[in-house]
């Protein structure tokens, strides 16, 4: 795929609004690049179309709109022209598209102010939010399918440690984020999820050519470990770590 003005537009896009992942795909090798910035600008556009209007039918229909592109895209035919979905439909094959049809679905939970149902439908939200996007990515990068589990897996506790840093900001917009918020069941959440993870190196091997796909997690064990430690940093917003450890980590799962 060649790196061209709709790709420079994905990349500006995902450094503004989700630099944790552009920070992750400017350190992937330069091959890599074009097909983690559609996704990842896919993402943002999905992201944030239930927060940019308080009406609801807005919201569902803008999430329609990817709806209908990632059926173009899983169909193979004509799709439409965009600066994210031309791209897009190039990173994809008709399997990611209909994956990824179920990220824009999960996202239906952002529109209202309904709480989760249970500890299952909160997993099931992360599972086919971040989970479904790092498996996406590593698909489109060359993974096997025996890399799923694990890499779905990981991407799952990405979306977990994301969303605990999320949570002061969506308590603020009336939301309630968490099935159970004390703090026994954050850190038991935490290391749970924690102890259910392979290592860095068996995720790498695991995942192969699409190894890079994973670096977008490299803050991922470092954040569960700090909430399992001292899990009242959530409501507080101070689940954070610092630019030297960050620029660590990064190097080492890049």
């Amino acid at each position: 795929m060649p790196f061209d003005s709709d790709l420079t537009a994905c990349a500006s896009l995902v450094e503004r609004a989700d630099p944790e992942r552009f920070r992750a795909a400017m350190a992937a090798p330069v091959a890599a690049r074009p097909v983690l910035f559609a996704l990842y600008a896919f993402n943002v556009e999905v992201a944030r179309a239930p927060w940019v209007t308080q009406e609801a039918m807005i919201a569902e229909m803008r999430l329609q709109w990817w709806r209908d592109a990632l059926e173009e895209i899983a169909k193979g035919g004509i799709v439409r022209r965009h600066e994210v979905v031309t791209p897009l439909a190039h990173a994809l094959d008709t399997d990611a598209a209909k994956a990824l049809d179920r990220l824009v679905a999960a996202r239906r939970w952002d529109i209202y102010r309904d709480p989760f149902e249970d500890a299952d439908h909160f997993h099931a939200y992360l599972a086919d939010t971040s989970g479904a996007l790092m498996w996406a990515a590593a698909q489109a990068l060359g993974a096997g399918s025996e890399a799923e589990a694990p890499v779905h897996a990981f991407g799952t506790a990405t979306g977990l440690a994301r969303f605990l840093q999320a949570v002061p900001e969506l308590e603020a917009q009336k939301r309630v984020p968490l099935v159970d918020g004390r703090a026994e069941a954050i850190a038991a959440l935490c290391r749970e999820t924690l102890s259910t993870l392979p290592t860095r190196a068996a995720l790498r091997r695991a995942a192969g050519p699409g190894a890079p796909a994973l670096t977008e997690g490299f803050l991922t064990q470092a954040i569960l470990k700090q909430a399992a430690r001292e899990p009242g940093r959530v409501a507080a917003g101070a689940l954070q770590i610092n630019p030297a450890r960050q620029s660590l980590l990064l190097w080492r799962w890049s």
